[in-house]
């Protein structure tokens, strides 16, 4: 976990966001670009799962709720922490379903969602690529198939991840620092 001197010296309510989207989407990158220009505390949702989670999805097979409830209270407890302790935060985390994004809400007093979003072949691409992953691309058309779009009472922002990464960070930062609170942009064409 990556922290921030700056994010726990902020003053005023605290704020957290979770950079969202299908597994090679490009979360890390975004997160800790947002995490860096607000000087918030930064963590991978990956460090919160089970060995079994891990070992599950290394032999290919997709996770069900029932591994992912505990995975998400604990990361929306992290939170609830933070706030609590007065540090804003931003987290990489699938949050695929509106379930599961409720979830992550429960405990920090709000939740702003950055769904990085585009074509399958662009993340499918980028699976094959990367390294020191667990996550194998053949669970790709599982997670998508699991998707669910931000709800218009969902505070979240559309990114397409065929942007570099400067120019998502510079718009996800663009609208946290705006007047954010309005409905979800729609999902972009695939």
């Amino acid at each position: 976990m990556n922290t921030s001197a700056a994010a726990g010296a902020a003053s005023g309510p605290t704020r957290h966001v979770v950079v969202m989207g299908v597994s090679g989407s490009g979360k890390s990158t975004v997160a800790k670009g947002v995490a860096e220009a607000l000087g918030f505390d930064f963590v991978e949702a990956d460090e919160f799962h089970s060995k079994d989670n891990i070992a599950k999805m290394e032999s290919g097979t997709p996770l069900t709720d029932e591994d992912r409830w505990p995975w998400l209270r604990a990361l929306s407890t992290w939170m609830g922490e933070q706030a609590a302790a007065g540090r804003s935060t931003v987290i990489t985390c699938s949050a695929l379903r509106r379930s599961y994004r409720d979830v992550l809400r429960e405990a920090p007093p709000s939740v702003d969602f950055l769904h990085l979003d585009g074509p399958a072949e662009v993340i499918r691409d980028r699976m094959s690529q990367r390294t020191g992953h667990f996550m194998p691309a053949s669970l790709l058309e599982s997670q998508i198939d699991t998707l669910e779009a931000l709800d218009a009472d969902e505070s979240g922002l559309v990114l397409d991840l065929r942007h570099p990464a400067e120019r998502i960070v510079a718009e996800a930062v663009a609208w946290l620092e705006a007047d954010h609170a309005r409905p979800a942009s729609p999902t972009l064409p695939h």
